[in-house]
Parts: structure tokens; sequence; C-alpha cells
């Protein structure tokens, strides 16, 4: 969908809740610059905001998909998320994966980077350029671009408390010098492999095909003043939906500042026999 005037509010998306067994730090751009040049060869994180009450979404979709399938055939590693919002839901169609707390973390790149207008598809590359999702040539473009930083070394640990809870538990180093600015450390389940018939809306009569759809976003922990190589450990909690299948999902781990700019990003596969 073409991009289109909407209200934009100034609340900040809040993150879930985070645990964590050791004191947790920030980064601010000079010291994660610092590191960068040290050791930048981390993966990219890019997010996609899209509807599928949006009739442009579903190209920019299959952009994301084939971008994860590895047809573009980047140097460049990626972390993929695909934020469903929930503001194109009164066209016609509900958006089954859509949520206003995806919709609250696009206007906080709105007022972040400056733009005038909420509109799907839009992709966010590491937190500091966007452009319609849609152009693939500009999304390699900005991949490649973009600002890298070095990977966390977490290992993950994953436990099913309840039959409706995931529990996952982060053990390594963000490899990334943390100052008094602050950063957030947060933990994205999603899911892949998704098929949906729209019998209504701009999409009506298609069916619509969706990979790394967020599901969860919790916040592991917020950090301040944390050396780069120092190992800390936290634990994170998702509730889970109905049609759970630990073998379509995955995990990502990315650090963001206050603006939602990325510091380093980690992916991570489910175990099959969650």
């Amino acid at each position: 969908m073409a991009p289109r005037l909407l209200s934009c509010f100034r609340n900040k998306h809040a993150g879930g809740c985070s645990h964590h067994d050791e004191g947790c730090g920030a980064s601010s751009e000079e010291s994660a610059a610092g590191a960068r040049e040290a050791a930048g060869e981390g993966p990219v994180l890019v997010e996609m905001f899209t509807s599928q009450g949006c009739a442009t979404s579903p190209a920019a979709d299959l952009v994301l998909s084939r971008l994860g399938r590895g047809d573009f055939q980047l140097e460049v590693p990626v972390v993929l998320l695909a934020f469903h919002v929930d503001y194109w839901d009164y066209v016609g169609w509900k958006d089954p994966f859509g949520s206003s707390q995806w919709t609250v973390r696009q206007k906080a790149y709105v007022e972040a980077l400056g733009l005038d207008t909420l509109f799907t598809p839009q992709v966010v590359v590491q937190g500091q350029a966007h452009l319609e999702g849609n152009d693939d040539n500009a999304l390699i473009s900005a991949i490649t671009s973009a600002p890298r930083f070095p990977a966390p070394t977490f290992q993950a640990t994953f436990n099913k408390p309840t039959p409706t809870s995931l529990e996952v538990t982060l053990v390594g180093a963000l490899r990334t010098k943390v100052d008094n600015l602050g950063v957030d450390v947060m933990v994205a389940l999603y899911e892949t492999g998704l098929v949906t018939d729209c019998p209504r809306g701009e999409n009506k009569g298609r069916v619509l095909s969706n990979d790394y759809v967020v599901r969860k976003l919790e916040k592991l922990c917020t950090v301040k003043d944390y050396p780069a190589k120092k190992t800390m450990s936290g634990t994170a909690t998702f509730s889970l939906w109905d049609t759970f299948n630990s073998s379509r999902c995955g995990m990502a781990v990315f650090v963001q500042n206050s603006s939602h700019q990325i510091f380093g990003s980690q992916n991570f596969q489910l175990p099959d026999d969650l």
C-alpha cells in the first residue's frame, strides 16, 4: 500500500518482562562504533512492517522470504523480522498476525527517523534506514551499506514450564561495550511458513504466505556500564499461541537503544521437540 498519512502517536514501545542474573549495560553510538571497528562482522537486522490488509504488502512479504532463502546471494548475514501492524484492519480483513504492539513499534521509528507518516510495507534496516518494502534493489543496497556490529555470543536453553508457555534462558556476552546511556536486550519469537486464505479486504481471494512473523517480543534486560566481553544471563518467558509448532519457529536477540537503533543481533532456531 502506497505511503499514506496516518495519525502518529508518541508513546514508546515498553518491551516485555525481563529477568537477568547479572547487571547488564548499555551502548552509546560512540562506544558501539568503537567495537564495530574491532569486530563488526555481525548480521544486519531487517524489520518489515506489513499487513495482510494492504494490497502491496504481499509482494514485499515475498521479498523478505526470498531474502531469507538466500536468493539475493548477499555476503552480509541478516536477521529478519516481520511485524504485522493492525491499522489496516478496518479495510475489510483483520490480519490474524496483526498487533497494536507492532504498530506502536513502527510509530516509534516514525518519530526516531523524523518521518511524517506510517505506511506499509516499510522496511527498517539496523534501526537507522528505512525504505519501501517491495523495492528489492533498494533493500539490498541498504543492507550492504548498513553499519555492522559484533554479534552477541548467547547460548540458549529452552524449556516449557507449562503447555502454553516457553522459557528461554540466554547466557553470553554482548560483544559491544556498554556505557551509561543504556540499551535494551530484546528477544523476538517468530514463525515461518504461514499460509492464509484471505476472503475479504484488498487481498480478497488471494492465498497469502508469510515468513519471519513476529508472534512475541520480550525485553530480556536493560543494560548499562557493561564490558563488551563480560558474560551476562537472563530469562524471557513467552505465552504461546494455540497453533505453536517449534519446528516452524525461530528466535532473534537484538540490542537497541532508546531510539531503536540496533547495535548487534543474533538468530536461533528452536528445537523441533519442544
